[in-house]
């Protein structure tokens, strides 16, 4: 995939008190590429409290170099649903041009790939003008391509 519309990628998901959080990391680390000199990629964690008090850690990465995008993309590529996605980007492109997809965490623990609850991806989608149908248009490429690839 010669170029990449896509500003960046954003993945984040919530750790509650009663999930085990190197498993929920392990779900998200599915869609993340390895890192650089051995070094995994990094995750930010922010912990949050709940409305009972319990805690929630707040896991969340952001994938900005191009040939990371292109992995997680790639990982996208495996969705049973791929092409549902391709037909609803309309729907899942914002007016601010970004692309969001909701992923099944548990799925992912298991190194599967489904949309589903629990993990959020939200991609930026370059487009010039701004608009919404310009972001839906590359967006629609790049999916196509990915899929073309498999």
């Amino acid at each position: 995939m010669p170029q990449i519309p896509l500003h960046y990628v954003d993945l984040r998901t919530f750790c509650y008190a009663t999930e085990d959080e190197k498993r929920v990391e392990e779900a998200m680390r599915t869609f993340l590429p390895d890192g650089d000199d051995d070094e995994p990629f990094e995750i930010e964690r922010v912990e949050s409290e709940g409305h009972y008090g319990d805690r929630i850690l707040v896991l969340s990465a952001r994938v900005e170099k191009a040939n990371d995008v292109r992995h997680v993309l790639s990982r996208l590529a495996d969705l049973e649903s791929f092409d549902d996605v391709i037909d609803e980007l309309d729907e899942r492109v914002t007016e601010n041009t970004e692309l969001f997809l909701r992923l099944d965490k548990q799925a992912a623990f298991e190194g599967d790939v489904r949309l589903g609850d629990g993990i959020t991806f939200r991609g930026k989608v370059e487009a010039y003008p701004a608009k919404k149908e310009k972001a839906v248009e590359n967006a629609r490429d790049v999916l196509e391509r990915l899929r073309e690839q498999d």
